[in-house]
């Protein structure tokens, strides 16, 4: 009885705590679920499912490309589009893509559910290219910024539609080493953006090429999922129960398929087949796991990983360090964490990588701390702020970064999957990224006036004399000095 019982919770086993109890009274009564279980002595080839997985985590390349691609030609963007010194337009150059993402995530869950997880790429792929096209052909600003919002509606689809996919076409085996896949390669879509971008300073127009390149993948993305599998539990969920025997048989093998698809009639067991509304994931019985997975994202949010990758150059520059190596360093450290959970991601657990993670960071921000203190000498206090930051990047790749896009899709009932990602997700995610990035305007002033007045103690000046000292310099009608030192 006890074997059993443990057998049956090994693959696809996430279910409705309410429906345990119905599911064993099916593994007692049911001679094929047991002759089933007979079957599954040993675990699928991951082999088998890797083509398939490797294809998905295209759209998280994506994703890392198109973060970075704008940092490095910037400047030059600027120049050859009229706006150079509008720090305005920079910005939105920069930020249009969240605002694209935000609608894109609100619809991500009704998409892959609707129109499946494979189309869900494609539609994720499409708006990227079309866009990428746009900001590579434009003359203007306003092209420059449709293309980005474009981008940014594929950027908001296309996490949730890797996570589902990846959860539900992989082994369970090997579920965590393949959920790692996608931070490894949103990582390396980061560090590929980063290096097109470094002729961008020598050759005219090469930021034209930087966005031309993410049009590759993407293509590639739109082709080869017409190839790769679709996924058995939305092919399940839609009744096509013949397809998805065959869709296991390509991922697991065909000794496998039984077995999977008394796992996955488990699964749906006590679900409704109603549509779910989108009130029912803020109340009732599915509250809490939503709830769950909602405070994972917000804490990896405001862990304040977005500002490490943001305010990186500066420390490093500040340290004598020059931007295209700072990168470089954030790029290597970001990826080794995230190779090292992709090997520990299923000897230790989710947790345990999850706990270590943000135990890891809060030290990196007592080093950070002990960096700024006034008693650590100069050199002790680069030394200090550089280590601690790649120390941060490295601990936030180990846990934070890529377990709750893994959890979440194994801890949901397959109802409410993938609605549930698309809230907890990305719209709880790009909810957030507003409220940063307007800290960020602010803090970016703030460098901006003590950069030009050095010395100066906002605290002990009004800000009339500091805008009227500003207004002095600009005008060139009086030297710049510091009004307190």
């Amino acid at each position: 009885m006890w074997e059993r019982e443990g057998r049956a919770f090994s693959m696809y086993k996430r279910m409705p705590s309410r429906d345990r109890s119905d599911v064993m009274d099916v593994e007692e009564n049911s001679a094929f679920s047991q002759d089933s279980m007979d079957v599954e002595t040993t675990n699928p080839s991951m082999w088998l499912s890797f083509p398939h997985v490797v294809v998905g985590t295209l759209s998280s390349f994506l994703f890392g490309y198109h973060l970075g691609v704008v940092n490095e030609p910037l400047e030059s963007i600027s120049l050859d589009l009229g706006f150079t010194g509008n720090t305005l337009a920079e910005g939105l150059v920069v930020s249009t893509c969240l605002g694209g993402a935000l609608i894109g995530s609100l619809f991500s869950g009704w998409i892959a559910d609707g129109v499946g997880r494979r189309r869900a790429f494609q539609l994720c792929a499409l708006p990227m290219i079309i866009g990428a096209s746009t900001s590579a052909t434009t003359k203007t600003l306003a092209g420059m910024l449709i293309g980005r919002f474009l981008v940014g509606t594929g950027m908001g689809i296309g996490p949730s539609a890797v996570a589902l996919y990846v959860t539900e076409v992989s082994p369970a085996s090997v579920r965590g080493t393949y959920g790692s896949f996608i931070q490894i390669a949103t990582c390396l879509g980061l560090m590929v953006a980063l290096f097109i971008g470094i002729p961008v300073k020598e050759i005219a127009g090469w930021w034209r090429i930087c966005f031309w390149v993410s049009t590759i993948p993407a293509g590639f993305l739109v082709v080869a999922m017409m190839f790769c599998a679709e996924s058995p539990h939305w092919l399940y969920k839609q009744g096509r129960i013949a397809e998805a025997e065959a869709e296991f048989e390509r991922l697991l093998g065909g000794s496998h398929v039984k077995y999977a698809m008394v796992e996955l009639a488990k699964l749906d067991r006590g679900d409704d087949a109603d549509t779910v509304k989108l009130s029912e994931l803020f109340y009732g019985r599915h509250f809490r796991v939503v709830y769950i997975g909602s405070t994972l994202f917000a804490l990896q949010q405001l862990s304040g990983i977005n500002a490490v990758f943001y305010f990186s150059s500066s420390v490093f520059k500040s340290a004598g360090v020059p931007s295209d190596v700072a990168n470089a360093f954030i790029g290597v450290a970001n990826l080794s964490g995230s190779i090292i959970a992709m090997l520990l991601m299923d000897k230790l657990g989710r947790k345990m990588l999850l706990l270590w993670s943000f135990f890891g960071m809060a030290i990196s921000m007592l080093v950070q701390v002990a960096a700024a203190n006034t008693f650590v000498s100069g050199s002790a206090s680069l030394y200090l702020s550089v280590g601690g930051m790649l120390m941060f990047v490295l601990t936030f790749a180990l846990g934070a970064g890529p377990v709750p896009s893994l959890l979440l899709p194994e801890i949901f009932p397959s109802r409410i999957r993938a609605k549930a990602m698309a809230i907890c997700n990305q719209f709880l995610r790009w909810l957030a990224l507003p409220a940063f990035a307007g800290a960020t305007w602010t803090a970016t002033l703030i460098l901006d006036v003590r950069k030009r007045l050095p010395s100066l103690y906002l605290f002990e000046v009004s800000v009339p004399e500091v805008l009227q000292k500003l207004g002095r310099d600009a005008h060139g009608s009086q030297p710049l000095t510091t009004l307190h030192s």
